[in-house]
Formats: C-alpha cells, sequence, structure tokens
C-alpha cells in the first residue's frame, strides 16, 4: 500500500469513528459519593464493557455530594440521572424535587446490621443501650435502623446511635468503640477484614430496605426515555455479569478502577456479598423493578416516625416502564 492510499484509509478510519461518537447521545450520571466505590461497580463494568456504548450511549460520570445534591442536580436539570436508594424520591418530592427511581439494583435492600461477636449482642433486640454506627442521620441506613429497633420496641433514645461517617465507622467497629453498625457491604468486609469477628443481618430481612436505585426526573423521563432505558438495560447486564461470576468481574473490575487493583481478592467477597444479599431478584418481579407495597410500608413508617412530614402519591415516587419491556 502506497503512502496515498495509507492517508486515505486513516482518514476514512478516523471520519468513521467521529461519525459513531456523534451518533451517540451524551448522558451525564451523577454519583452520590466517589464513583470508585464497590458499591457502584455495576456502572463502571457497564462503562469500560461498552455496555452504555452499545445502548447509543456516550456516558460521563460526575461525583455530588451525597443523595440530597444528586436528587436536587438531577430535578433542576444540571444532570440526566444519578444514583440514589429506592425510597429517595418519597423523601425528596414534597420539598418539590420532581425525580422518581427508574431502576432498582437489587431486590433486597442495600443496608445491613452487624455487631460484633464479642459484644454479647446475640440479636436485634440485644441492642438496646448499645453503641450503634451510621455514617449519618440523614442517611437511608439511619432510617432503616430506627426501622429495625422500632419492631422490638427500642425507641430512638434506647440506644447509643453514633453518626461517625464511612471511615470512623469502620474504625470504631475495628477499635471496639461501638459494637454494632448499620450500613453497606463493602465496610463490613473492611472490618472483617482486619480480623473482626461479626454476625450480619440484613435489613430486609425485617423491614422492607431499599437497595441502590437510578433515579431520573419526570422531565427527562418524559423527553429521553429511549436513553433511560437504555442506560437502565446496560447497568442491570453488568449486574447480571456479577451474579454469573463475581471472580471474573472482580477481576475486570479492578483493571478499571485503579485504586482497587491490589485489592482483588477483596473485591471479590464483596461482590459475592451483594449477589447473597442485596442483587437477588424480588419474587415476581423482573429485576431492576419497584415493589410498590413495599414503598407504601416505607412511607407509612416514615411519615409515623416523622422522617418525612407529607406522602406524595406512592406511583410519583417511581416507574418500572424501564425493566418490564
Amino acid at each position: 500500500m502506497n503512502r496515498a492510499s495509507l492517508s486515505l484509509l486513516l482518514a476514512g478510519s478516523i471520519a468513521l469513528s467521529a461519525s459513531a461518537v456523534q451518533g451517540q447521545e451524551s448522558l451525564t450520571y451523577l454519583f452520590p459519593a466517589p464513583d470508585f466505590l464497590p458499591a457502584f461497580a455495576p456502572f463502571q463494568l457497564a462503562l469500560h464493557k461498552g455496555y452504555y456504548e452499545e445502548e447509543g450511549l456516550d456516558v460521563e460520570f460526575r461525583v455530588g455530594q451525597g443523595g440530597a445534591d444528586v436528587a436536587t442536580q438531577i430535578a433542576v436539570g444540571n444532570v440526566d440521572m444519578g444514583g440514589g436508594m429506592g425510597d429517595t424520591a418519597m423523601i425528596v418530592r414534597p420539598n418539590g424535587l420532581e425525580v422518581r427511581g427508574v431502576a432498582l439494583l437489587g431486590g433486597k435492600g442495600l443496608t445491613h446490621i452487624a455487631w460484633r461477636n464479642d459484644s454479647g449482642i446475640e440479636s436485634v433486640a440485644d441492642l438496646e443501650g448499645e453503641s450503634i454506627a451510621v455514617i449519618s442521620f440523614q442517611d437511608t441506613a439511619y432510617y432503616n435502623l430506627l426501622a429495625v429497633l422500632a419492631g422490638e420496641g427500642i425507641g430512638r433514645p434506647d440506644a447509643d446511635i453514633q453518626a461517625l461517617g464511612s471511615g470512623g465507622l469502620i474504625q470504631a467497629m475495628i477499635a471496639d468503640g461501638v459494637q454494632a453498625m448499620s450500613g453497606v457491604p463493602e465496610w463490613i468486609v473492611s472490618i472483617q477484614d482486619a480480623g473482626v469477628d461479626l454476625t450480619v443481618m440484613p435489613v430486609s430481612d425485617l423491614f422492607p430496605a431499599q437497595p441502590q436505585a437510578i433515579i431520573a426526573s419526570d422531565q427527562f423521563i418524559a423527553e429521553h426515555p429511549e436513553q433511560a432505558a437504555g442506560f437502565v438495560r446496560a447497568t442491570l447486564r453488568a449486574i447480571e455479569d456479577i451474579v454469573a461470576d463475581p471472580a471474573v468481574a472482580a477481576q475486570e473490575y479492578v483493571g478499571f478502577v485503579d485504586q482497587h487493583a491490589e485489592n482483588v481478592e477483596q473485591i471479590e467477597r464483596v461482590m459475592r456479598f451483594y449477589v447473597e444479599s442485596v442483587y437477588a431478584e424480588m419474587d415476581g418481579l423482573p429485576r431492576g423493578a419497584f415493589n410498590e407495597e413495599q414503598l407504601l410500608e416505607i412511607q407509612d413508617f416514615y411519615m409515623a416516625n416523622d422522617i418525612i412530614t407529607e406522602a406524595v402519591p406512592i406511583e410519583d415516587v417511581y416507574t418500572n416502564q424501564f425493566v418490564t419491556e
């Protein structure tokens, strides 16, 4: 091949690549916390394995300042979609933020209660009077903890609940500064890897705790349903990969996320935890779907315990249109 022919071939390849990129729809997704956290592994897998691209999406990840910030940025149109929990919309919609969940990342709750086996605690009933760590008092894991305690007749003042942040929670559990915690799988794995024996209980065994959710505004859903559907399909496809083979998914993930390059064994344990305790499908519902009865039960509890002061129509909290097609 002569130089002129090679130049034409290269020019054609560049044009085709540019055309492919131009044919994709841009979509911005806002995480409530750093995007390298293992909880967000499905998104990283979907991005780096080309699942979003196959759906015609050019996805850009951004990081926000917690769940309330994500809901606000979505509602005002600064980003297209973002991460929350299955109950996020019922908390923020009374404040005029017209967002709703479009897919759940699992059929069981994200939150787990764990206690040190050397604490003398043997059941939830034994948490009365004990020190219990949460990340904050505005976090779903805290609300879930209140629900679990209430089921045993334990009120908020009857336990020493401390908001310590994620790093403080892990360190306090390791150092025996607190005896129990309410939080996410990766924190539990980190504590166990430090040599602490724990008993772990999924909150969803006692209360319809929700997993992570993909959130979008009513306006974005109405104006860009195909983009929303494509993003949901690609993300749920990545969850299917994790469920099918957590070991392979962990190897792929650490290759994409530099912060975990040396932690493949721990990441595999975290992924197996998610597969066993979070990603399971709900009976009778497709992966990603919301259960309206569960949402109503959560909203009733939140109203009764002043977590929210106004109930919204439950059909405004979610849509299953992108997971039942």
